[in-house]
């Protein structure tokens, strides 16, 4: 991978992982976009880490909030004592969705990747998803405040992130539709997202590390490019975070519908062909790791 590869790579991950518009389905298009050959997954995924420092570093006072608040109140016997404590717990329970279903659909996940028609019409479903969310939430929310998080809210949230584990459905979002549906405000629907990204993404992350550690092949090929993309992504994403927040606060989703909706439409008109799973080089980490399984 040379450095304008990774520096692209980069760019796109961190622009599109949190506005809702599916970074996965964007990488497979771009290179197909640009002639490139793809990176491995286990790229896609430890660059991920790089929009993961954005948000924890964006949210550095609400994290240690409710790491704070959550300890507390484990110490003391009561694990909702506050209102931190209860967005903390709420976070552990929305998280359990996709954490069951990336593990149980891990395979046909990965296969889907590899069939354009797909991909594309999820990136439609995507764009529909979030203009239903905008005119099914303009009725529920009430004013500009909005309706508080509530636990059923925070269980439907972390449903909608589980649909998410399709490739070219956005993690960002299903979560941000699924809170505006039930009447949740754009900029707190938005927070929630983002701090329920966290769990996941490090989850991940950490996966696809201890199969990098197992096999260094990976590290020695792509390790260069791997840094550069992951600074970009950091950089970009954090950029993009703070973007959003504003831009939520004016603005609806609907050009991210609008936006999913064209792209979509146009790769299935085209018949594109994202380069994934049929041309990408084998990841080697995560091969011995479902060869180990298998045995």
């Amino acid at each position: 991978m040379t450095p304008v590869e990774a520096i692209v790579y980069g760019l796109i991950q961190g622009a599109t992982e949190y506005i809702p518009v599916s970074s996965t389905a964007h990488l497979l298009i771009a290179p197909w976009l640009f002639g490139w050959a793809p990176p491995s997954p286990a790229f896609d995924v430890l660059v991920q880490l790089g929009t993961l420092g954005a948000v924890i570093l964006y949210l550095r006072r609400d994290i240690v909030d409710i790491v704070r608040s959550s300890l507390r109140g484990l110490i003391v016997r009561r694990p909702l004592v506050d209102e931190h404590a209860t967005r903390g717990w709420m976070i552990v329970v929305a998280t359990i969705p996709a954490v069951v279903c990336g593990l149980w659909f891990d395979d046909a996940i990965d296969a889907s990747m590899g069939d354009a028609r797909s991909v594309f019409l999820q990136l439609v479903v995507n764009g529909l998803i979030l203009i239903g969310a905008e005119l099914l939430g303009r009725r529920q929310r009430q004013g500009d405040s909005g309706r508080p998080l509530t636990w059923p809210l925070a269980v439907a949230i972390g449903f909608g992130q589980a649909l998410a584990i399709l490739p070219a459905i956005s993690r960002s979002g299903a979560t941000i539709a699924t809170a505006l549906m039930f009447g949740v405000n754009r900029v707190e629907a938005a927070r929630f997202s983002f701090l329920l990204s966290i769990p996941v993404l490090m989850g991940a992350g950490v996966l696809k590390g201890a199969g990098l550690l197992r096999d260094t092949s990976l590290l020695a090929r792509e390790g260069q490019g791997l840094l550069i993309a992951f600074v970009v992504a950091a950089v970009v994403g954090f950029a993009v975070i703070v973007w959003l927040q504003g831009f939520l606060r004016r603005r609806s989703l609907y050009g991210f519908a609008l936006w999913c909706v064209v792209v979509g439409l146009l790769g299935l008109a085209l018949r594109v062909e994202p380069v994934a799973q049929a041309g990408r080089p084998s990841d080697p980490a995560a091969d011995n790791q479902k060869a180990s399984e298998k045995q």
